[in-house]
């Protein structure tokens, strides 16, 4: 019986727990992106404002449009695309934030089933 109750208990406890998402926090400023591909460590450094994103990766520089939906959601349009699939859109959603970190979901617009994670650190000015 005491073990009936406590499951409530222990319920109600996790139901309040409050993820962090100080989203404003990571709007603008200078990140680092770092990931694994096949095995091999890659990083992308990006610079963003309110409107545009620049991003630096093995050498090349590519900048996309940034239309934020809310504190924590924006999507990235490629402003040069070299072809159709870089036209597509990304949808971005800072899922949670700690300290100069935030982690994200990301993917295709319209595509909700394939989805991927990643952290991103914010750089000091």
């Amino acid at each position: 019986m005491k073990k009936l109750l406590l499951i409530p208990l222990l319920l109600l406890m996790f139901s309040c727990y409050n993820v962090e998402r100080n989203c404003k926090d990571f709007k603008t400023g200078k990140f680092r992106f770092d990931y694994e591909v096949d095995g091999v460590k890659k990083t992308t450094l990006f610079e963003r404002n309110d409107s545009i994103e620049i991003e630096t990766y093995e050498g090349k520089t590519d900048t996309a449009s940034i239309r934020w939906i809310n504190d924590c959601e924006y999507v990235l349009t490629k402003l040069h695309p070299k072809n159709r699939n870089e036209a597509q859109s990304i949808a971005m959603k800072i899922l949670t934030t700690s300290g100069n970190t935030y982690t994200f979901e990301f993917g295709m617009v319209g595509n909700n089933s394939q989805k991927q994670k990643g952290t991103v650190t914010k750089l000091e000015e």
